[in-house]
């Protein structure tokens, strides 16, 4: 015996005032969709319709996005990441500027030129080995 589809889905119907109190606790940030649809058996995609449809926030034309926990935490781990390769890149900074500094004050004031030239060779122990 076969049994067809729609013996076994019914087409659920849910009151208008049950549709805006799941939109309300959405809304409230209390539960998100994942747990709506688990909680009262709904199915996301229903509830993200009735978002759409009944939210007070929601305008025609703009995409409802929800992050998840892990997406949040991820995002934050991420943006402590930039502050510090910011601090770090601001510390590189200062020690850059002081060396060229010093390399000025070692040019006039010592008459020591230790900046390097363009198409200088370089200079390596094993140049120096091979001379010897």
């Amino acid at each position: 015996m076969k049994i067809s589809s729609k013996a076994i889905f019914k087409k659920r119907h849910y009151s208008e005032e049950f549709k805006r109190e799941l939109v309300r606790l959405f809304e409230s940030g209390k539960l998100s969709v994942l747990q709506l649809s688990r909680l009262y058996g709904v199915a996301d995609n229903c509830i993200y319709r009735w978002i759409y449809k009944y939210s007070t926030f929601n305008k025609k034309g703009i995409r409802v996005v929800e992050m998840k926990k892990s997406s949040t935490s991820k995002f934050k781990e991420l943006e402590q990441k930039v502050k510090e390769l910011e601090r770090l890149l601001g510390q590189k900074q200062i020690k850059i500027d002081f060396l060229e500094e010093l390399i000025e004050v070692a040019k006039d004031e010592l008459n020591i030129d230790i900046k390097k030239k363009p198409f200088t060779p370089q200079f390596s122990a094993l140049d120096k080995e091979n001379r010897h």
